[in-house]
Parts: structure tokens; sequence; C-alpha cells
């Protein structure tokens, strides 16, 4: 009994060990096929550029949850330690980019590597800060707002910044001409032709900054090196409800690059017409600590801008040198808040088509800002600004036989401006957000002239004042749900005009007038109200009203100035342009986003806009002066299609028709139902880009303008014209680009302007360079 009961025993502490060896056996295997299929996992994430990007969040995910984690480096590297094979995704996300997932198994190449190919976000998963003065997907303005990313500024053959924004449908100077040639006093903005003069209707933003300039109001484009450039954003429709005077029409954000690691960007080009130009951009880190750095430098020998047929011996090239240089450092004060100090010089030398026309500017500037955010109170922005300006030009006479030129006046227009913003934005809850703040700007300002008859100075002509603005601001956006979006605003503007004078001396008299003008001021109140609705997840539709306004500019008010054979006077009464709009639209996306559309009709009244008006036609003179229309509208139909077809290839476009005409002008019935000058009723830009970073890139770029007139009274008709633009490049490496553009392809000589001499538009421009990008884009 005792021994059968110990053989049984035996056995079962056999049968034991079996299974425990058998078990042990089983987990080395196990382990072993487990070990075989953990690896680690090297890549590197690109744009389609080839252009690494740092700082992208790469997750490597199983069924159980996520497993590891990591951020590229400055190389857009990653490495990640001991990833599972079997049932694993990897998902990469960046800012500015379409998130991607992907199995692993299937993402790794022969050699065990990963590289991992980013394409843009999404037109409606883009982020915005202008729309609103706060970050906002695209897909929720209730608005008519364009991005270009800097490799949509890259990829054009356009040199300058306005040049490559030709692309958003509704934008134009005040003439045809680029900055490349025009006069800088005729480079302010207009969108969906609401503009009647020189001076910009829409606002100009440099990290939230005015660009414009403080005393004319026009634009110095090459103040801001294009390789800074991290995206563009354009606001059509009045925004004075945020922003104030100078943003009747809309905004212009240039949103420069802050890199979070080491980064340099050059590039270079040679050019046709002695062209030559050279962009870069270098930030470093340390700590908290990180500084900035951007220049730019460009010159063109230009060309003759008098049509062929009416040019004579006097007429000479127009050409322009300019550089400019920016930096900043920026400490972070912890994870929720930064401090920068930025300093900027910029000096712009142009010849304007004569001997004698030229004209010189030099402008400083030093801007300071602390961002600072808290769960509890907000988000809290402050800027500070201040800088000094001095603009010089000459004038002449030309005789009818264009074979030479009489010095008229020499003027300078020295001025100092400084200014303060303040902003504080905070969410209450998943469905409203409050905005509120303040701005506030000085400027002063003169137009110290010589004038000259007969060649010989004759007398000192001097003007000038002193202008002051103060804006409050507040908005509330509210999200009903998901679908119904709602944004109230409003704002109220109180400016003054204070020390402005006038005097004459001649110089062979020992008496002089001097006309003391008194004090001015007005206010505007500027409402604004949207909404939008999400009919479906790619269908919404959106409608928008608001009050705009714009103060006269010291240039306005006190400068008068000659362009060829027209002199256009100043005018110290000038009172602020009102404008009273609306808009209505819709967004639809097919698909899966990659067939976006968007429509708005937009209709617009502006009371008292300041126009030149003709006063005198004369064989060698017509004189002008700048006045208060009574009443003009524009009114049209805003169409743009956005199509990244695939990972290579994608087409944009926009059409933009507007009827912009005289309504009212009791001192000149003979205006009424003229068309606005410079605004054509048909406009139409197109783009398509074909890039596989392997191969080359390839774009091109087409606009085409309808007629459109140069004169209040519609007498000088600017034909229309189509121009065609291609751009190729070449990655010979991840640092190196090689690349070759063509401006006007067909060399399309158009007419830019009649006053009353006929000028063209710039020849075909050729031009080859590289570009060397070292770190992040």
């Amino acid at each position: 009994m005792r021994l059968g009961i110990s053989r049984t025993s035996r056995r079962s502490a056999v049968a034991r060990s079996c299974l425990l060896l058998s078990v042990l056996i089983l987990s080395f295997f196990i382990h072993v096929e487990t070990r075989a299929q953990a690896r680690q996992v090297d890549g590197v994430v690109v744009d389609q550029t080839g252009a690494p990007v740092v700082g992208a969040q790469v997750s490597i995910r199983t069924g159980a949850g996520v497993e590891r984690e990591g951020k590229t480096d400055d190389e857009g590297k990653f490495r990640l330690d001991e990833a599972r094979m079997s049932e694993t995704v990897i998902q990469v996300n960046a800012r500015g980019f379409a998130p991607v997932e992907l199995k692993l198994k299937d993402a790794l190449n022969s050699s065990g590597h990963l590289r991992i190919v980013l394409r843009p976000a999404p037109v409606s998963e883009a982020v915005t800060v202008t729309a609103t003065r706060t970050e906002t997907r695209l897909n929720d303005v209730a608005g008519s707002l364009v991005i270009l990313s800097s490799q949509d500024v890259a990829q054009t053959a356009a040199v300058t910044i306005d040049d490559a924004l030709r692309q958003v449908p509704g934008f134009t100077l005040f003439r045809r001409t680029g900055s490349r040639a025009a006069n800088p006093t005729t480079q302010g903005v207009s969108l969906r032709g609401v503009g009647a003069s020189g001076a910009s209707r829409a606002l100009v933003l440099v990290d939230g900054i005015p660009l414009n300039d403080p005393f004319g109001g026009w634009v110095y484009w090459g103040r801001v090196p294009r390789q800074s450039i991290e995206r563009i954003e354009v606001l059509r429709g009045g925004a004075s409800s945020l922003y104030g005077s100078s943003a009747m029409g809309g905004v212009v954000n240039l949103i420069t690059r802050s890199p979070a690691s080491n980064t340099l960007s050059f590039e270079a080009s040679f050019v046709s017409e002695r062209t030559g130009e050279a962009s870069l951009f270098a930030a470093g880190r340390r700590g908290r600590w990180s500084a900035r750095a951007s220049a730019e430098i460009f010159s063109t020998r230009g060309y003759i801008t008098v049509d062929e047929r009416e040019r004579g011996a006097v007429d000479t090239l127009a050409g322009v040198r300019r550089s400019a240089i920016d930096l900043t450092v920026e400490r972070e004060i912890d994870e929720r808040g930064r401090i920068f100090l930025r300093g900027s010089l910029f000096g712009e030398a142009r010849t304007n088509g004569t001997p004698l026309q030229i004209n010189l500017t030099h402008t400083r500037q030093l801007s300071a800002g602390v961002d600072w955010k808290s769960e509890d109170a907000g988000a809290l922005t402050l800027r500070a600004y201040g800088g000094t300006q001095v603009y010089d030009q000459t004038f002449s006479a030309v005789n009818a036989g264009r074979t030479s030129e009489t010095l008229t006046r020499l003027q300078r227009s020295p001025s100092q401006f400084k200014g303060l913003s303040f902003q504080w934005s905070r969410a209450f809850g998943q469905h409203q957000t409050l905005v509120a703040g303040l701005d506030a700007q000085e400027v002063r300002g003169s137009s110290d002239e010589i004038a000259y008859a007969l060649g010989r100075p004759t007398s000192l002509v001097d003007s000038g004042g002193r202008q002051s603005n103060l804006g409050l601001f507040v908005e509330d956006l509210i999200g009903v749900n998901a679908r119904l979006l709602f944004r109230v605003g409003a704002r109220v503007d109180s400016w003054r005009n204070t020390d402005a004078f006038q005097s004459t001396r001649p110089l062979a008299a020992a008496t002089s007038s001097i006309n003391i003008f008194p004090a001015r001021s007005e206010t505007a109140f500027s409402p604004q109200g949207s909404v939008l609705y999400r009919l479906t997840n790619n269908l919404s539709l959106n409608a928008s009203v608001y009050r705009a306004f714009r103060a006269p500019t010291l240039n306005e008010l006190y400068r008068s100035f000659r362009v060829g054979d027209v002199l256009t006077l100043s005018n110290d009464a000038l009172r602020a342009e009102r404008l009273t709009g609306g808009e209505a639209g819709g967004q639809l996306g097919l698909l899966n986003s990659r067939l976006n559309l968007h429509a708005t009709f937009f209709w617009m009244e502006v009371a008292r806009p300041v126009a030149n008006v003709t006063l005198l036609t004369q064989p060698a003179l017509i004189t002008r002066q700048r006045q208060n229309l009574g009443r003009t509208r524009s009114r049209g139909l805003e169409f743009e299609i956005d199509a990244p077809l695939s990972n290579t290839w994608s087409v944009s476009g926009g059409y933009l028709f507007v009827d912009a005409s005289v309504l009212e002008f009791p001192a000149n019935t003979a205006l009424v139902g003229k068309e606005l000058p410079q605004v054509a009723r048909h406009q139409l830009t197109f783009q398509t880009r074909y890039s596989k970073p392997s191969l080359f890139t390839l774009a091109f770029q087409g606009r085409a303008s309808g007629r459109q007139f140069d004169d209040d009274q519609n007498l000088f008709r600017l034909e229309s014209y189509f121009t065609l633009d291609a751009f190729l490049s070449r990655r010979i490496n991840r640092k190196w680009e090689a690349f070759a553009a063509a401006e006007n392809l067909f060399n399309q000589r158009y007419t830019v302007g009649r006053t009353p001499i006929r000028t063209i538009g710039p020849p075909l421009l050729l031009r080859i360079g590289f570009r060397l990008s070292l770190g992040s884009r």
C-alpha cells in the first residue's frame, strides 16, 4: 500500500517536472520570437521638398496603447528602441502638416530604415491667427482668408513678396507694377477693388506689428527677408473691428519663422537685367535663450519703363538697390511665456526712369513683446515698437519730345513713429472665447521741399503734423454646437491731428508765409457680426456684416507729389473714409479634401473715399488733388479652388469679378458712374505644381487681368493682360537645392500706367540660383 502510494507520487512529480520543463522551453521560444520581432527603429521625417521636419511627434502604438514616443531632431531624424513589429502602427504629427499613420512592418525599407514624407495640412485644418487675433482653424473662420505657406512662396518665380502675393485673387497694388520697379508711394495694397489711390486700404503686419509706412500708408515689401517667412495670411473684407484704421479692406499678415532648434537657410540667385539677390535666415537656441537673424540684399539695373513708341533720350533704366536686416533675441519665461527684443534696419535707393528722378529710404525700428498664457487668466500679448524713417525724392518735368528734363522739386520727408498693442483672450469652456485689447500709435512727419523753376531753386516749402490714434476692441467667439458658430465684435477708434502747418519762404524775398491748421479729431465705431453653419462635414455656409474705416495719412494731408506729367496736390481738409459691407459664401470639400471649393459674394460701400481728382488738364501738366468723393461701391464674386490631387500634384486658382464705381460726388457729378481707377473688373490666377523630391519640382503660376483705367475720368485705359511664370528646382542632397525661374515667360509687354505717357510692365526675367537648408524649415 505504501509502495503504491510512493510510485504514484513519483509519477506525479515526474509529470510536474515535465510540465514545468515544457513551460520553460515554450517561454524561451516565445521570448526568442518576441525578441526577433522587437527591433530598433530609425527614421527621418521630411516634407515634400525633402527638407527635414524638426520637432515632429513620432509615436509607435499597438492595440494596448502607446509603446514608444519621441521627437525628430535638428535633421528630422528619430530613433525608437525595442519596437514590436507585429500589429504595430507608427504615427507622426507636426504643426502645419497632415498627420501620417502607417503600419510599421509595411513602412520599413530593406535596410530597416523609415523615411516618412509629410504633406501640408488640408486647407480646412490649417490654423490662422489673423481672422480673430487668436488661433482659429481655417475651417471655423466665417470669412474669406487665404494662407500661403513658406513652400508656396519659395516655389514661385517671384523674387519679391508682393509679386508672390499676386496669386491671391483680389490682391493688387495701386498700380500694376510690383515693388521691383514701382515708386514706393504706389505700393499700397488694394483688396476687392476698394482702393482709389496709392495709400493702402489693407493693413500689412509682420508678426502683429504694422509694416505700413507710418507717414504715407504704403508698404516697403523688401523690409521682410523672404527666407524668414513661415506663412502669409490674407484676410479679405473689412477688418477694422479688430485692427482699426488701414484694415478697411482687409489684412495681410506676414508671420516669420520661430524654429525650436538650430537652423540656417540661405538663398542666392542671379537674374537677367543685372539682377542679383541673396536672402538669409539663421536661428540658434541654448537653454531658455534663443536668437534669430535674417537679412536680404537685392539689386537690379531694371528696365526702361516708358513704351518704346513714346520713349526719348531722357528715358533711362528704372532700377533699385535695397538691403534689410532683422535681429531678434528671445527668452522663455517658463513653459507659459516668452519675452523678445527685435531690431531692424532697411535701406533702399531707386532710379525712377530718368537721370534726375530718384528716391531714397532709410528706416530703423525697434520692437519688443511679451507672450504669456495661463489656464486661469488666459493668454496675454503685449507689443511695443518705435522707429524713424527718412524718405527723399526728386521730381522733374520732361519736355514734349522726351529729350530733356528739368528739376522741379527736391523733397525730404522725415518721420518718427511709436506704437503699443495689448491683447487678452480666454476660453470659457469649450464653446466660447473672449478677445479684448487696445492699439495705440503716434506719428510725426513732415515734407521739407526745395522748389525749382527753370532749373534754379526758388523757394522752401515745408509742411507736416502729428497724428495720434487709440483703439479699443472686444470680440466674442461662440460655438453653439459643432455645426453653428457665431462671432460678434466691435471697436472704437479715436484719432487726432495736431501741430499741422504749411510754410513757404521764397529764396529771393525776406518774408515767408506760414499757415497753422487747427487741431482736428474724429472717432469711428466699427462693429462686425459673422455666422458659420456646417450643413455637413464637407459643406459649410457663412455670412458677415461689418463697418470699417481709414483715417487719411499725413502724406495725403500735407505732401504733394508728381509722377510724369501728373501733379497731385495734398488736401489738409480730408476726412476719414467709412465702409459698410457684407458678404456671404460657402466652402465645399470633396474627395477626402482633395478638392476644396470656396465662393463668396461681397458688397461694400465707402462714404467719403479719398481719390485723386483731376482739377486741370494742360498739354504739359495734369493737376489733380486728393479729395473725398461722395460714395463708391465695390461688389462682386470671389471663387477659389484648391486641389492637392496627390502626393506629387497640386492645382489651385481663383477668379474675382468686381464692379467698383462712383455712386455719388456732388462736387463733380461727371464722375458719377465712372469706374474706380486701377481696379480691373476681372482677375484670374492659377498655380499648378508637381513635386517629387527624388526627381524635381516644377511649378507654373498664371495671372490674367481685365482692362482698367488709370484716372478718375476713365480717359486713360489700360488693356487686359496675361502673364505666366515658371519655376523648376532639383534637390542635390538633403542640404542643397538648385533652381531656375522665369517671370513673364512669354515676355508680354502690357501697359501698367498712363501719366499720360504709356509705361509698361517688366519683360521676361530669368534667374538661376541655389538654396542651402540646415536644420528645420
